[in-house]
């Protein structure tokens, strides 16, 4: 009998789970269906129609007038449509945006439109067509690199990684070759850094080792033991989340026999950019640290600014403003941990305790990396939207006069290293792009020795 009652359990489960799936792919089709029916109102300058497929705050902020003559007025600036892109559609944060591209005589637009769960449209709006990335794919050439498994981490926690080695360093009679171990951003992450299609740490570790250097990754210790990696008598912050086991896998490489024990670099992507300074300043010995994309201000600004962006993609609604009102308070909260005016009431932002928002808070990498008398190369997307061109002026303003200290910002990257036109968004991590060669040339020479970076 419970036997009989478990399989009806599991049955409804599963048609539950397959009721889900088709209900969600009902409403993404049957908001394809709208926003094709927008765009044509939109051609036709049917701005009626268009104001009244608007959500409720929309409306009460435009009139129809300003959608009447819209198209006739970007065919006078760009010249006449030529032709008009397939449908698509993409998600990322938490949206989904409806789009197709269109070819004007003197420019290219896309045409972008996103609704709300209810189906009312929060977005409508012209956009640049995205550059297309010239970056060349970074492949794995066994003639010049290979590969073995390799096993790091601190506190009893083994964590899987690869060692990437240069095979031509052995045949020219080198018989040790320098090391960049590379340290994840926040999150769970794998040792290839992989967001979608994207493996920036995987390009990294073959496109350096390609120029002679060899190079660890691992996966991270949150995505190996999740909510059961924190040794025990410690608490979750910083140190136990990457910092130990970036240390543990530069003793690990000391001791390896084509590693030359002198000359190992860390570089540090987001917050392992941000945490590259600790590090060094933990490690003895360590010949220099590559700060990529690394945070310079306190974390609750940047997630608010962050969090402020990303809705602004889709305009503005009522559950957008409440969500970030509650942000708000959660991270003007955080600023006042370890004083009376800290409200334990409040939820900590991210779900991380408070020890974690406790040495954020502390920790001033700028200030670090100021003390530290080692090699810097700090690099930075100017593209980028979750670690900005402000913080990169932090670093430079504040290492101003660290003679040891390079700094090099690129045009075209965003916060993966992906090459692309104006402010980067989330739906551009969707796309496969690789990490272009100069990111790795400018690496390769500052590793090697050679200051004198443009």
């Amino acid at each position: 009998m419970m036997r009989r009652i478990g399989i009806i359990y599991r049955w409804l489960f599963l048609l539950g789970f397959l009721l889900g799936n088709v209900y969600e792919a009902f409403a993404q089709d049957a908001d394809m269906a709208r926003a094709r029916h927008i765009y044509e109102w939109f051609v036709a300058g049917r701005g009626d129609s268009i104001h009244a497929a608007l959500n409720k705050d929309l409306q009460e902020k435009l009139a129809p007038v300003v959608f009447n003559d819209t198209f006739r007025q970007t065919e006078r600036t760009f010249g006449k449509l030529k032709s008009e892109g397939d449908w698509q559609r993409d998600s990322a944060a938490g949206i989904t945006i409806h789009y197709r591209d269109l070819e004007f005589e003197r420019y290219s637009l896309r045409f972008i439109v996103a609704f709300d769960a209810d189906g009312r449209m929060n977005t409508i709006r012209l956009a640049p067509v995205p550059a297309v990335s010239t970056a060349k794919p970074v492949t794995y050439d066994d003639t010049k690199i290979s590969e073995k498994d390799i096993a790091v981490g601190a506190d009893g926690f083994k964590l899987p990684g690869t060692l990437t080695m240069p095979k031509f360093a052995a045949a020219s009679g080198m018989r040790r070759v320098p090391c960049v171990i590379l340290v994840h951003g926040s999150g769970p992450n794998d040792r290839d850094e992989t967001v979608g299609p994207n493996k920036p740490f995987r390009d990294l570790a073959w496109g350096l080792a390609e120029r002679g250097v060899a190079v660890i990754r691992y996966d991270k210790r949150t995505k190996i033991y999740g909510m059961n990696c924190v040794p025990a008598g410690r608490v979750l912050d910083y140190d136990t989340e990457a910092v130990d086991d970036a240390l543990a896998a530069i003793l690990q490489a000391r001791t390896l026999p084509e590693i030359a024990a002198d000359s190992i670099y860390v570089l540090g992507h987001s917050l392992g950019g941000t945490l590259a300074p600790r590090i060094a300043e933990r490690s003895e010995g360590l010949a220099g640290i590559i700060v990529l994309a690394g945070l310079a201000r306190p974390l609750e600004d940047a997630l608010e600014e962050q969090f402020t962006y990303i809705s602004s993609l889709t305009d503005s609604s009522a559950n957008a403003g409440t969500q970030l009102a509650e942000l708000k308070r959660q991270l003007v909260n955080v600023k006042k941990l370890g004083t009376d005016a800290f409200d334990d009431k409040i939820p900590l932002p991210l779900g991380q305790p408070r020890s974690y928002w406790e040495f954020a808070n502390e920790y001033k990498p700028v200030e670090v990396a100021a003390k530290l008398k080692l090699p810097i190369f700090v690099l930075q997307g100017e593209r980028d939207y979750q670690v900005t061109m402000e913080d990169f002026g932090l670093w430079r303003f504040g290492l101003l006069r660290c003679k040891n200290v390079f700094f090099k910002s690129y045009p075209k990257l965003n916060h993966l290293l992906q090459e692309g036109s104006g402010k980067a968004t989330p739906f551009e991590y969707n796309r496969a792009s690789p990490v272009p060669a100069y990111v790795m040339d400018d690496i390769a020479s500052f590793v090697k020795g050679k200051r004198a970076l443009p």
